[in-house]
């Protein structure tokens, strides 16, 4: 009973609601199960490791995660990386590297990598959530080309249920419902569709803990670094956007250095259990989160903990389920996922221009590569360049002469960085001036080196013609910087 009730205090909810959170881990159990093959397929490893990997990624992170409700298992972004070293080295180096990215990522989360998450701006985030609805909703495009007619009903089926469904109730999941009904009918009606069962064998048995089989040296390390560390980030940063976007859908908080942290233990559980590695899986996280609704640990050892029951047990039944009932599913995500605000005429005539550009850069670079890590880079990049150019022009010069014509005061505006302060030289009248010049920096602020050299290259060209430079009003960080770096930054001082 004491351990039972431990158990219990892991995974915060009420008793009653268990059976509801089984109901929500069995609907991403379901959904696991064709995307882990397909990842498997990517990476070039039997579909087997794939499941394994889902189950121990999914088990694992439930204890150790920092985002509750969040789904961790094989993804497709990971199998890209590591696809090449599997293919020219072998399947034990590939293991091996699961591990050694397990281990990069708990010293990036220790070293407060999470932080770097402050960075992004809200528009790559909202680009990042539309690229992932357009992802998921395109990677079932293929399961819907090409295929026998009585598949696109069937979708439709799926679609008609998870709309109307909650109407009737919300205690058993949407989603559910239409895998369950969909898979009764075509099994009922005898109608051949592709099914789970097509697209790979499942296992027959829990995974076995075991070394990686690999030599143990120095040219081993040096192999698998660059694809460890390559993995690492990647899933670190798939893993970190995928928390912040369940944090501001389930209004919460979460500690994104103890998710780092979790990501690396859970892919080197993963890695001595013989898997090919995972991340945060964003379109099963939102099945859990947004279509099912839930909010806890549980749903997520849950949905781990069914995947293998399902391969396991069930799997003569599970590889019956027809594609289109998860087809259904995935779309109805996609739908749920885009941020349809974003693209209302309204919203773009008010938002500015340089915010749609991030947007849709970060969307364009995620749809062309199929890679959000890269969207995520691309797009935070152009933000601050946007960024940079719009404060670049917001600091102003202007010249006041005393009455007596001995002395000009120049009151300088704005951020002083190496955007604006590039221009700032060409501001003052070197010639003309009188013997004494004031540049006023009360409404100022010096940020960097450039600055500093800029406000350096005055003083020197007024010198040169024998006139006194004063600065004034510097605010304390302001006056530190330039205190420690004026004349210091060419070599003639």
């Amino acid at each position: 009973m004491a351990r039972a009730a431990r158990l219990t205090g892991c995974f915060p909810g009420r008793r009653a609601d268990h059976a509801v959170y089984g109901a929500r881990g069995l609907v991403v159990a379901l959904a696991l199960i064709p995307e882990a093959i397909s990842f498997s397929i990517i990476a070039g490893v039997d579909p087997a490791i794939g499941l394994f990997a889902s189950f121990t990624m999914a088990v694992t992170i439930a204890v150790v995660g920092g985002r509750r409700a969040m789904i961790s298992a094989a993804t497709g972004a990971v199998a890209l990386v590591i696809a090449p070293l599997n293919r020219d080295h072998g399947f034990g180096y590939l293991v091996a590297a699961v591990i050694l990215a397990g281990v990069f990522q708990i010293v990036l989360g220790a070293l407060g990598v999470a932080k770097l998450m402050r960075f992004v701006p809200r528009s790559v985030m909202v680009g990042f959530v539309n690229s992932l609805a357009v992802l998921i909703f395109m990677a079932q495009v293929p399961e819907m080309t090409g295929v026998p007619w009585p598949v696109y009903p069937l979708i439709a089926a799926g679609l008609a249920l998870m709309v109307f469904f909650p109407k009737v109730t919300t205690l058993v999941p949407a989603p559910l419902v239409s895998i369950v009904i969909l898979t009764v009918i075509t099994l009922a009606a005898g109608i051949a569709v592709p099914t789970v069962g097509d697209r790979g064998e499942l296992p027959s048995s829990l995974p076995v803990p075991g070394l990686p089989d690999v030599p143990f040296t120095l040219d081993t390390l040096t192999t698998i670094a660059p694809y460890a560390l390559a993995m690492a980030l990647v899933g670190l940063m798939e893993s970190l956007m995928t928390a912040k976007l369940v944090d501001d859908i389930t209004d919460t908080r979460s500690s994104k250095t103890r998710e780092s942290v979790g990501q690396g233990v859970a892919n080197i559980v993963t890695g001595f259990f013989g898997g090919m590695g995972g991340c945060a899986m964003i379109g099963q996280t939102m099945i859990n989160v947004r279509v099912s609704g839930a909010r806890t640990r549980l749903s997520t050892f849950l949905a781990g903990a069914f995947l293998m029951v399902l391969c396991v047990v069930f799997g003569p039944v599970v590889s019956d389920i027809p594609m289109a009932a998860l087809v259904a599913v995935m779309v109805m995500v996609s739908v749920a996922t885009f941020d349809w605000h974003s693209i209302a005429p309204k919203t773009l005539r008010r938002m500015p221009a340089g915010e749609i550009t991030v947007m849709v850069v970060t969307v364009a670079c995620v749809v062309a590569t199929h890679n959000l890590a890269v969207g995520v880079v691309v797009g935070s990049i152009t933000a601050m360049v946007v960024f940079a150019k719009r404060v670049a022009h917001l600091a102003e010069v202007t010249a006041v002469t005393d009455p007596d014509g001995t002395t000009v005061v120049y009151r300088v505006t704005g951020a002083l960085f190496f955007a604006s302060s590039n221009d700032l030289v060409g501001r003052f009248d070197y010639a003309n001036d009188p013997g004494k010049v004031v540049i006023d920096l009360s409404a100022a602020h010096i940020w960097d080196a450039s600055s500093v050299a800029a406000l350096d290259a005055v003083e020197t060209k007024y010198a040169q013609r024998g006139k006194t430079v004063e600065i004034i009003g510097l605010n304390e960080p302001s006056a530190r910087i330039h205190e420690t770096l004026s004349g210091e930054l060419t070599g003639s001082h």
